[in-house]
């Protein structure tokens, strides 16, 4: 009997020193037969409760199937990260997640999906470079993202702001059944749901015939969406889908032409990309990947009419709670409540900063809410289970007991 010697590293052999307690390498009449221990314990993993509004928490099935991928994707002997985006492989899986994306939204023939970067803020700029033919826009100023988005709409030409939340902290979304909306807009833009203050447009404003655009970044895939009601639907990945740099932007093929504003930039033009599919330039490969593992994920779990019944439930056990405690209170109309993010105080600074320092020792991880507001803020999306939700519960309770 003998140990083999194994070669620390060889790109055609499956087999790694810490993948296995040991491998007995035997003579037997001439041959020799390999038997493979497994590993008697495995390693273990300490998670806690992500609440982050973003880059946020994905499933975990997704990370693990990630992770064992990570050295060779699908027998190509590569990461995903290391590949060609104009390889066979990578095509099968933007291809692939495209296709998952279109059945889960349901998203009609006549528009396009693009994969592309910079993020949800560099679309504040993209939609004007693309759809101000008129120079004029309406916008619905409902949180900081939307305002940021009308400021940049200002450099490319006329952005009204038709209705506004502001007045009383963006803790609303503004009646908008009858809009002032002036006869020579391009579009009309809001943000569908809001991350910083937690509304959610639970009506889409009347646009009385004018294109609407929706930012839905931290309600993507949340539930449900009638993608022909908008003429470009779109979200950064980093709250609700995938990892951070990306944006997935839906737009109606009639929208992508070359008549865009002088000036605009190749990179700028959803025609570039759409002509491309996706792949003018280096895509975020990596992006791509994980968001089409989400939505193979999310295909399992039953679609989005699923996942919505899922989010209504889990946001129900932190509101009723919130409305029942004496200590805690959400800050968001009722009727205007997102699924999403549900921010609250205590009313005391000092006091809120206690409950997000101790919430961190109790393994419920980005409580603090948003720079520009303060308080508290619990983001749970769609990979959040609800044994998180009911875990923050049982916590408030208790510091509630501990604190009054």
């Amino acid at each position: 009997m003998f140990f083999a010697k194994i070669p620390r590293h060889t790109s055609q052999n499956a087999i790694t020193e810490g993948d296995f307690k040991c491998i007995l390498a035997r003579n037997c009449e001439g041959t020799e037969r390999l038997r493979i221990c497994e590993k008697e314990e495995e390693t273990k993993v300490s998670r806690v409760y992500n609440f982050s509004a973003g880059p946020a928490v994905l499933p975990e099935e997704v990370l693990k199937e990630a992770q064992a991928e990570m050295l060779d994707y699908n027998g190509t002997g590569m990461s995903v990260m290391e590949m060609s985006h104009r390889s066979k492989a990578f095509d099968q899986i933007i291809q692939e997640a495209e296709k998952d994306l279109r059945d889960l939204m349901h998203i009609p023939d006549n528009y396009k999906v693009l994969f592309l970067q910079g993020g949800a803020s560099l679309q504040f700029a993209m939609i004007p470079m693309n759809l101000m033919k008129n120079k004029v826009a309406d916008y619905i100023v409902t949180g900081q993202w939307a305002k940021k988005a009308w400021l940049e709409a200002q450099k490319y030409g006329k952005a009204n702001k038709i209705a506004t939340s502001e007045d009383k902290t963006f803790s609303y979304i503004p009646d908008c059944s009858d809009l002032p909306i002036s006869e020579d807009a391009d579009y009309v833009y809001i943000c569908e749901n809001n991350t910083i203050y937690g509304t959610k447009f639970k009506e889409l404003p009347n646009t009385k015939g004018k294109d609407l655009v929706a930012d839905v970044s931290s309600c993507f895939l949340s539930e449900p969406v009638d993608v022909s009601k908008y003429a470009i639907i779109y979200g950064g990945v980093q709250k609700n889908i995938g990892p951070a740099g990306m944006v997935i932007a839906i737009v109606r093929e009639d929208l992508i032409t070359d008549d865009v504003l002088p000036g605009t930039p190749t990179m700028m033009k959803y025609k570039t990309h759409a002509d491309a599919n996706s792949l003018y330039n280096t895509p975020n490969c990596y992006c791509i990947y994980i968001c089409g593992k989400v939505f193979k994920w999310l295909k399992k779990q039953g679609g989005l009419e699923a996942m919505k019944e899922r989010n209504e439930k889990k946001a129900k056990i932190l509101y009723d709670y919130l409305d029942e405690s004496k200590l805690f209170k959400g800050t968001v109309e009722k009727a205007s409540r997102s699924l999403m993010n549900v921010p609250f105080v205590t009313g005391d600074p000092d006091l809120d900063a206690k409950f997000v320092k101790e919430a961190k020792e109790a393994g419920l991880e980005n409580l603090k809410g948003h720079r520009t507001v303060g308080g508290m803020r619990a983001s749970i999306y769609n990979a959040m289970p609800i044994e998180g939700v009911e875990k923050l519960v049982e916590f408030m309770k208790k510091f509630e007991k501990e604190n009054l």
